[in-house]
């Protein structure tokens, strides 16, 4: 059966799942399927060089699905940060009416979007952060546990925490972002209060995830031990896979005499942590990934995980329900 939340009515998706928007993965390849599959499947903007080739990019994803699909827009502290404006002035152009956004400072741009009624489903870390963006106006908080991928914040607290605290204090529905790969994770979120569940590292693993398969391959063989945290010195701490890059810059991050980030500012690069998704060395550079990795143990195309996902989520919650036995029964 169908579920009905919250998440679902407004998006107009069969099943309360979100594909995260992931630097160099969310591409139309990805993007489509999960949307094909009944979920939101989510365009990451600064994957794409400029606001044009986003505009091309979503044009593309509207070939390989009739589904809604929504657009990441992440605004990084950089010394010359991209047009955001002209990423969102094109999503607004070319009619998508989802946006996740995530990042510093994201006021303009959520104006900007909300004028034209873009729904917006903005990520958290913690719940100070989340009563900020309900002021802005967003329609959905996605709540991110210290167990996600990439940015975690600084307050290290994970989601069985941080869920319940969003739902005794936030006012705005919540989707639960950080740990979840399948049906009992969005069972249990929804039990706690949730609207749905947002997965990044879980549909990295995927068939149509437009990464090497060595990558795929090396997060099936992986536990939930196999992260690191960098960045933490500079109060930007990032979970990233544990390879032989992020376990070097970690290690100068914590013997580091002078504590300056150009020393380790190599190791974290970008750029070599795309070329990982493309030549498939999982060492040669940095790429995030969430303790979920724990979980995943095959690589499915979307819609087998979507459904399975689906069928393990109802089955759970029947379950659950089958526990409470009627006091005129005892």
């Amino acid at each position: 059966m169908p579920f009905n939340t919250k998440l679902t009515r407004a998006l107009g998706i069969k099943v309360p799942i979100v594909q995260g928007g992931m630097q160099w993965v969310g591409y139309a390849e990805l993007a489509s399927a999960v949307s094909n599959a009944g979920g939101l499947g989510i365009l990451t903007a600064l994957t794409q060089p400029t606001p044009e080739a986003l505009r091309a990019e979503i044009r593309r994803c509207k070939t390989m699905t009739s589904s809604p699909f929504g657009v990441n827009i992440t605004l990084l502290p950089a010394m010359t940060p991209p047009d955001y404006g002209a990423y969102a002035q094109v999503v607004i152009d070319e009619g998508i009416k989802i946006v996740e956004t995530a990042g510093n400072s994201p006021g303009p741009v959520i104006q900007q979007l909300k004028a034209v009624g873009t729904i917006i489903l903005h990520k958290c870390t913690t719940i100070r952060h989340a009563e900020s963006a309900i002021k802005l106006g967003v329609d959905f908080l996605s709540i991110d546990g210290f167990e996600c991928a990439g940015h975690v914040g600084e307050t290290d607290i994970t989601n069985f925490i941080l869920l319940s605290r969003a739902r005794q204090s936030l006012k705005v529905p919540f989707i639960a972002s950080g740990g979840f790969a399948d049906g009992q994770g969005l069972a249990a979120a929804l039990s706690l209060g949730a609207e749905g569940i947002n997965m990044g590292t879980r549909f990295m693993c995927t068939v149509e995830a437009p990464i090497h398969v060595n990558i795929k391959e090396e997060i099936v063989r992986a536990s939930e031990t196999d992260t690191e945290l960098v960045m933490r010195r500079w109060k930007n701490t990032s979970r990233l896979y544990k390879n032989k890059v992020s376990k070097e810059a970690s290690r100068i991050e914590r013997e580091s005499t002078t504590g300056k980030f150009e020393e380790i500012a190599s190791y974290v690069s970008g750029k070599r942590g795309r070329e990982v998704f493309i030549n498939g060395d999982a060492d040669f550079g940095v790429w995030t990934a969430g303790q979920v990795i724990g979980l995943i143990h095959d690589i499915p195309t979307c819609n087998d995980l979507v459904k399975r996902i689906e069928t393990e989520a109802e089955d759970t919650l029947n379950q659950a329900s089958s526990l409470i036995v009627p006091s005129s029964k005892l």
